[in-house]
């Protein structure tokens, strides 16, 4: 809502009018924009949520009709941008719970099918790389956008032989699963876990401890968004239409020095799973 009422504000003060159109396929997106262009009833678009194959993109290229993207992209011919720097921030993440004291940092990230997603596992490779800590692939769930998701990504990895003391997840909505996860497990976050995620949604303000999150100001998105669709429709050159900015660091109680090592963590979640057991046996 924050991002559209900016998109809209900024376009009305520059004598522009926003229009707002949706989409649940390929082809619906492409008839949607086919249409839109055929009758006229948009000058440039602005285009959310980067794909790594982004038919969006080649369809407004082939058609020579302007737009920006809220996002990046592997092509960036014609491409103008604007983008918050989230490999950053899941780099900074990473390097911050090392100097908290974890060695074992999971990371669990989000569709795959957005480009986003390559850049923020890029961007846990760089802080591991950059605290000395190898790359365990064993550590890394993908595709995870829901809390329930989140949970079932968290249980697996606690199964793990040497279970994370820390989470970095690229979504704060699959980073609240991870606490569904810790009251399974009788575990505590920003006691036996700890968490930072990315997104900064109001739902991370209200879980106990509440969640660190990195959160990108959707406003001032929306605002430099539209200022730089109208730049560009007036035939500003794309490449000169790029801009990113940081993400910024919510502090909260999610994210503290371990109260276990990884070793001892998995001996505490052994004794879990035998306690369910025998739970069980006497049901």
């Amino acid at each position: 809502a924050n991002f559209l009422a900016a998109v809209s504000a900024t376009a009305t003060e520059q004598g522009w009018t926003l229009t707002l159109a949706t989409a649940e396929s390929d082809a619906a997106t492409a008839e949607a924009l086919e249409r839109l262009i055929a009758e006229r009833k948009a000058d440039g678009f602005i285009l959310p949520r980067t794909l790594n194959n982004d038919l969006r993109i080649k369809l407004l290229k082939s058609h020579r009709v302007p737009f920006v993207l809220y996002g990046r992209t592997s092509d960036p011919d014609q491409c103008a941008w604007y983008d918050i720097l989230g490999e950053c921030a899941i780099r900074d993440a990473v390097t911050r719970l090392h100097d908290l004291g974890h060695r074992r940092i999971a990371f669990v990230n989000g569709g795959t099918q957005y480009f986003y997603s390559r850049l923020r596992l890029q961007g846990y490779k760089k802080g591991l790389e950059a605290c000395g800590l190898p790359f365990d692939s064993d550590l890394v769930e993908s595709d995870k956008l829901s809390m329930t998701q989140g949970k079932e990504a968290s249980l697996k990895l606690l199964a793990l032989d040497r279970p994370p003391t820390a989470f970095v997840f690229a979504v704060d909505m699959a980073a609240l699963g991870l606490y569904q996860a810790a009251e399974i497990c009788g575990l505590g976050i920003g006691r036996e876990l700890s968490v930072i995620s990315y997104d900064g949604i109001p739902e991370g303000s209200i879980v106990r401890p509440p969640l660190t999150t990195y959160s990108v100001d959707q406003g001032r998105a929306g605002s430099r968004l539209a200022t730089l669709l109208i730049r560009r429709i007036r035939g500003d050159n794309p490449e000169n239409l790029r801009e990113v900015e940081r993400a910024t660091l919510v502090e909260r109680g999610s994210d503290r020095s371990p109260a276990l090592d990884s070793r001892q963590l998995a001996t505490t979640l052994r004794g879990v799973e035998i306690l369910q057991a025998s739970r069980k046996e006497k049901i």
